[in-house]
């Protein structure tokens, strides 16, 4: 199962799939990650094309579409489900270390 080989992601795989929300391309990819991050995360081409291959060979992304070398790419239910765990367990992490930090 894929979730077992990300069972947690770094912060370009989260970015990645939060831009893959909506379907894009590798340059919008990038772009969006810049983007959603304030510019604080950036992701190169050899990052982001080695990600998609894992990712669209696990299910959690899929292509949509492919125009040369242009190809645009989606998140599956199974990747949104994946991110909304992520989501939750760095979510509990923050609220963790609040706790300790109130003490």
């Amino acid at each position: 199962m894929a979730r077992e080989q990300f069972q947690t992601l770094t912060e370009p795989m989260y970015y990645i799939l939060l831009a893959l929300t909506e379907e894009c391309c590798g340059v919008d990819i990038m772009e969006k990650v810049r983007e959603i991050s304030g510019g604080r995360v950036t992701v190169g081409p050899g990052t982001l094309y080695a990600m998609l291959s894992k990712f669209e060979a696990t299910g959690i992304i899929r292509r949509t579409a492919e125009e040369g070398r242009k190809k645009s790419y989606i998140i599956t239910s199974h990747g949104r489900k994946m991110l909304r765990e992520e989501y939750d367990r760095l979510k509990r992490m923050i609220q963790d270390g609040d706790a300790v930090k109130g003490r």
